[in-house]
């Protein structure tokens, strides 16, 4: 036994409640276990027991063994002086408030089904995919999509928590903050933090004094990239040299090193070379860019802002001094998913919920909605299992269950966990 079963079997009500007495003799009948409480302090949280002839309200506060009371020093901890029932799976001595008074004992030890705890042990320590994979057929469609929206809505608020901390170092500059995250998914996997670094190393606001100037704005992101210093010698790079050398002093820019680049396994338009090239066209044509990212209704409305398309030298290049007969050219359609997926729906739903405005969280759900599902090997996963997702709204919230609930055995927390415990 271990007490997160014990307490998803409190929470859920998922014993005999037949006869409940403590452990001496009082009746008990549970009208409110309380809220389940997952930070310090007791783990139920205003709860309505009725014990005898009295109705308590207070908190509840569960262990394995009720010794762990005392091993944990509750009897001398005031914050668990409210606890109206100690629930056990058993009672090896009875405990106290540090107040001296004795608090009741409810021992569930022979009150729980096996076939619960069998079932939870077999998920526990099995060695399928996903621990429920042989009755997640029995989960039905409805209860499905409930969970489903409340993942996303979880894996958003985890996408947005570093929104906050950039936002509180930017002081409070939202245009600002948009530019560092939207450079951060313009690297990708490979280079996210190196693309987010170099956006941090030259603030938006000196890249918009140059936006009529696409040479200027490639030779600050080429310069302070790294990439720059030991590129061949050519026309183009000898232009962005001199162009940088003026700015770097003005500015006073250090440079990153070229190193801190990732080239292995890339497709040549992922290089880092054609990313910035990419990058500079788009601060070129989108001032103010996050505004009007507040403005979009429609997958459309995005891909018509990020409509990047690349002439003059990297139309013929995909990195420096290597001459192509065909080039990159336009900033693709699975890129621009993956930006509304990665920056523009976090962004739009971080905004809504620091301005208290809802409408700005629905365009988020909304664009994920319109966005096809993702293609990865755990999508395939859930696909072999019959959960084909119909937009990329399910398939981030099936990463999201994957992730943090599944790979983590943490069955008890999870609303699929919890309809096929029964």
């Amino acid at each position: 036994m271990n007490e997160d079963f014990l307490q998803f079997v409190w929470h859920t009500r998922r014993f005999d409640q037949q006869q409940l007495t403590t452990t001496e003799g009082a009746s008990v009948q549970v009208l409110n276990p309380g809220t389940w409480n997952k930070h310090d302090g007791p783990d139920f949280l205003d709860a309505r027991i009725k014990i005898g002839e009295t109705l308590w309200a207070g908190h509840v506060e569960m262990h394995t063994k009720a010794s762990e009371w005392l091993r944990h020093n509750h009897q001398n901890d005031p914050a668990f002086d409210n606890v109206i029932l100690h629930v056990v799976f058993e009672e090896d001595e009875p405990v106290r408030t540090s107040t001296g008074s004795r608090i009741p004992g409810l021992e569930l030890k022979n009150r729980i089904p096996d076939k619960l705890w069998t079932r939870y042990l077999q998920w526990q320590h099995g060695q399928h995919w996903i621990p429920c994979q042989t009755m997640i057929d029995q989960v039905g469609d409805l209860h499905r999509s409930m969970w489903l929206d409340r993942l996303l809505v979880e894996r958003l608020q985890a996408k947005t928590s570093r929104i906050g901390e950039r936002l509180a170092a930017n002081g409070n500059d939202w245009e600002e903050t948009f530019y560092q995250f939207l450079a951060r998914n313009f690297g990708l996997t490979a280079n996210a933090g190196v693309f987010e670094e170099l956006a941090r190393s030259i603030p938006q606001r000196i890249l918009a004094r140059h936006k009529d100037q696409l040479l200027q704005l490639e030779a600050l992101l080429f310069g302070q990239s790294g990439l720059l210093h030991d590129a061949p010698e050519e026309a183009y790079t000898r232009q962005l040299r001199s162009e940088y050398e003026f700015l770097r002093k003005k500015y006073k820019l250090t440079p990153l090193p070229a190193t801190r680049w990732k080239w292995g396994r890339l497709h040549p338009g992922n290089f880092p070379t054609v990313r910035l090239a990419q990058f500079a066209r788009l601060v070129q044509q989108s001032a103010h860019l996050f505004s009007k990212i507040l403005e979009v209704e429609e997958q459309a409305d995005v891909e018509a802002l990020f409509s990047v398309e690349l002439d003059g030298y990297w139309k013929t290049h995909f990195s420096f001094g290597k001459p192509v007969e065909k080039g990159p050219k336009r900033l693709g359609p699975d890129t621009i998913r993956l930006l509304t997926i990665n920056s523009i729906a976090p962004f739009l739903f971080y905004y809504g919920s620091t301005m208290g405005e809802e409408v700005y969280k629905d365009k988020a759900l909304n664009l994920l909605e319109q966005l096809p599902p993702e293609k990865n090997h755990l999508i395939k996963g859930w696909e072999a299992l019959g959960w084909k997702a119909a937009n990329a709204f399910e398939t981030q919230a099936l990463l999201h269950l994957k992730k943090n609930y599944c790979d983590q055995r943490q069955c008890l927390h999870c609303a699929i966990g919890a309809e096929l415990l029964k």
